[in-house]
């Protein structure tokens, strides 16, 4: 009976978002192309010619989309400043934000970008994974996730897990991209990104308490790319396979991790210790960009 409420559950979330839209054979691939295309121009006018944009260290993040080695998931994590960190910040000079092939996979929230079925549609055709707010890291749609990462292709993630554009040190982060690095058949390149400026196009609360209609001109936008952070898997599984259990947290039911045989316990362990070296890593890349700026 748990196993055909499990399937039901499935089934209904898959119609509910449209998952079908997001196949890359859906009408021969054009509708992907199509919404890619556009959307990807029209984040390039903005990035290139409605307003200023300076990226540092963009080569490293064209040869992890570029020529990984085959088979090798891309997970590349950044703050979120506005609704419209992606797709914008991919627009830069130079970078193939139009490609349908080469263009990211991002994990959205569902109640913002799959409101109803059109949304749905076109947000599954730009390669969009919905996620259900408060639904746990082993919702079904943390699974679409790790099949992305699993055909070798780019996921992008926000592990803040919500906007934010006060400027303030990187904040505690979300559990699920660890999660997704740890279950993910082959490893993921990590690669950690920080932004600024796009507080400034879409200001939360500068147009009668709003954002404005359309993303604003003539801002400051700069980036920087880092390098990709290294994770010694096998020894934080062992290291965590050792640690005493812990009572004092309210159990979700998670399933254990395989072969390692790692129970709730020790994956909060595992994913709070990844999680906080990713943070660490974006702290000291918003720091770098901050003095970059100041100077």
């Amino acid at each position: 009976m748990e196993a055909s409420a499990d399937a039901a559950a499935t089934a209904t979330a898959a119609a509910r978002t449209l998952r079908w839209a997001g196949r890359a054979g859906h009408l021969g691939g054009v509708p992907r192309a199509a919404v890619i295309g556009a959307i990807g121009t029209v984040a390039k006018a903005y990035m290139t010619l409605l307003n200023t944009t300076t990226v540092h260290n963009a080569d490293a993040l064209h040869r992890v989309v570029k020529s990984r080695p085959p088979g090798t998931p891309l997970l590349t994590v950044s703050n979120h400043m506005s609704t419209i960190d992606d797709p914008f910040m991919w627009g830069f000079k130079g970078f193939p934000i139009t490609d349908a092939k080469l263009a990211r996979w991002v994990l959205t929230a569902e109640d913002i970008c799959f409101r109803n079925a059109l949304m749905s549609y076109m947000f599954r055709v730009g390669k969009c994974v919905p996620i259900t707010r408060g639904a746990g890291i082993y919702q079904e749609h943390m699974n679409e996730a790790l099949e992305v990462l699993s055909t070798g292709s780019w996921l992008h993630s926000f592990p803040e897990g919500k906007v934010a554009q006060d400027h303030q040190p990187i904040r505690r982060l979300k559990w699920g991209t660890a999660s997704l690095i740890v279950r993910a058949p082959v490893t993921p390149i990590v690669l950690p990104i920080i932004h600024t400026g796009f507080e400034k196009v879409i200001p939360e609360k500068s147009f009668f308490g709003r954002r404005p209609p359309l993303p604003l001109c003539g801002k400051e936008i700069q980036i920087i790319v880092g390098e990709p952070v290294d994770f010694d898997l096998p020894s934080l599984k062992q290291e965590a396979a050792t640690i005493p259990e812990d009572t004092s947290f309210e159990r979700k039911g998670w399933p254990t991790i395989t072969p390692e045989g790692l129970d709730e316990s020790a994956q909060r362990w595992l994913y709070e210790k990844m999680s906080d070296k990713i943070r660490s890593v974006m702290e000291e890349l918003r720091k770098t960009l901050l003095n970059q700026k100041q100077h």
